[in-house]
């Protein structure tokens, strides 16, 4: 190999960037210190755009399309070098490329619960989820205020410096609209609305843009669930008489699934007893402020005692105890 060969190949004549990770927002082109050939040919991809730094200063910046690198093309760099016109020797850059899609599906998240005032509860912890769109806006922004003299920098790496920034201003969102909780599902979209320009305002500074942000999921704490639920089941029910049989059927279910596990403790202290009542009721005994067009109908000898016979089997399963078996044994018999 000649020493116009090695020279030649010392040169870099084509510049690119072939994005085959789609994480990666920005990337620096591989140069090996190798210097670019006066008339080298750059390429710029769409929703790619390139920045050429010269000795650690702004050069030049290149929008999508093909480049031939002379200095009516490089005016910046050309200024900086004072080049006179055909002045054609090589010349030293770092070049960096930016990609300018959208990375969907980026993932956010209340590290800590958040705590707002509930018009319903009064004081509640809530804890949400959800994704975000993200574009670059301006490269030379997002160069000097984020990604300084790192070679690549992943979408990734973004993602995780966000979070500490989106879970305070959904905080903000949330006091702002003052939503019950109870209401927050049919307000997920207003939500985050309100968090979006929030939000930009602390991307402005490096140069990107939120394109969306979603809410997926609000969850509020175990115990405000439970109560939320057991508030739902009373208004499923007409009266507290029938609310009462319905936990009571709950917790025979419960001692099914699980004969060997102690019923009793399942069921809980009483709910045997309340069992044992509804059976009785169902033999026609509930109070005439029930309602019931059985009320004060005579109850015969062999209703008694089958239901003294299913009351035995609740015994033996375990759902009622000895002492509550006995005082029903003796109630139902003083009726004979």
């Amino acid at each position: 190999m000649g020493l116009f060969d090695f020279i030649r190949g010392e040169l870099i004549e084509v510049i690119d960037w072939v994005e085959n990770d789609p994480k990666i927002i920005m990337q620096k082109f591989p140069d090996k210190d190798a210097n670019i050939k006066y008339g080298a040919n750059l390429t710029v991809r769409e929703a790619q755009e390139a920045l050429f730094l010269d000795e650690g200063q702004f050069a030049d910046y290149f929008s999508p399309g093909r480049y031939e690198l002379i200095t009516n093309n490089i005016p910046v760099l050309t200024s900086f070098r004072n080049w006179d016109t055909g002045f054609d020797s090589p010349f030293k850059c770092d070049v960096y490329f930016f990609s300018t899609r959208t990375f969907t599906d980026l993932k956010w998240g209340t590290q800590n619960p958040v705590i707002l005032r509930d018009p319903e509860f009064k004081q509640v912890r809530v804890k949400a989820f959800g994704t975000y769109f993200l574009k670059m806006e301006d490269p030379k922004l997002f160069f000097t205020q984020f990604a300084g003299t790192n070679p690549v920098v992943r979408i990734d790496q973004v993602e995780d410096a966000l979070r500490g920034i989106i879970s305070p201003k959904f905080a903000e969102a949330l006091a702002e609209t003052g939503v019950s909780v109870l209401d927050m599902v049919s307000k997920y979209s207003e939500l985050g609305d309100t968090v979006g320009p929030l939000l930009q305002k602390d991307l402005d500074p490096y140069g990107l843009k939120l394109e969306k942000f979603v809410i997926t999921s609000i969850s509020l704490p175990k115990e405000v669930e439970e109560f939320y639920d057991k508030m739902t089941n009373i208004n499923m029910v007409e009266d507290m008489n029938k609310f009462q049989q319905f936990q009571t059927a709950n917790a025979v279910e419960k001692a099914a699934e699980n004969p060997g596990g102690g019923a009793s403790e399942g069921i809980g202290m009483g709910m045997g007893f309340g069992m044992a009542t509804m059976m009785t009721n169902q033999q026609g005994q509930q109070s005439p402020q029930g309602g019931n067009k059985d009320a004060g109908k005579a109850v015969t000898r062999e209703e008694i005692l089958d239901t003294l016979q299913k009351l035995g089997g609740l015994k033996e399963s375990g759902i009622l105890s000895e002492d509550e078996f006995e005082a029903k044994k003796k109630e139902l018999l003083e009726r004979l």
